[in-house]
C-alpha cells in the first residue's frame, strides 16, 4: 500500500484526486508505511486536519515511479491524477501534543 498525506477536506468521494504537487512538480507525493512519519514530521508538524489516503497501487491508473530523495530513500510518486477507487481507506492522522507525528494504530504491527 502507498500512503498520501492530505487535508481532510480534500478527500475525494468519487472521480479523481489532484494534489497541488501534480501541477507544480508533475506528480503526487506518496510514501510507504516506513516513510510517512518522517514526511509528516518534516513538512506537516502540528497540522491538525490531516488524513492518510491508503492507496492500492494495483488499482492506480496513472504511472507510479519510485524516485530517490537523496539521503532519505526511494519514494513513490504518482504521475497523474489519482483515481478515487484506488483509495481503499482514509485514516485520521492527528499530531501528538508536541506537534510531532507517530504511525497511526491501524499501521502498527
Amino acid at each position: 500500500m502507498l500512503l498520501h498525506i492530505t487535508e481532510r477536506d480534500r478527500v475525494p468521494q468519487s472521480g479523481v484526486y489532484r494534489a497541488d504537487s501534480l501541477d507544480t512538480e508533475g506528480f503526487i507525493h506518496c510514501s510507504t508505511r516506513d516513510q510517512v512519519v518522517w514526511v509528516a514530521n518534516q513538512f506537516y508538524r502540528g497540522n491538525t486536519s490531516l488524513v492518510l489516503l491508503v492507496i492500492d497501487p494495483d488499482r492506480v491508473h496513472a504511472e507510479i515511479k519510485y524516485e530517490t530523495v537523496e539521503g532519505v530513500g526511494d519514494f513513490p510518486h504518482i504521475y497523474g491524477e489519482l483515481n478515487a477507487d484506488a483509495i481503499v481507506q482514509v485514516v485520521d492522522f492527528p499530531p501528538n501534543a508536541d506537534d510531532s507525528f507517530n504511525l497511526p494504530n491501524e499501521f502498527v504491527t
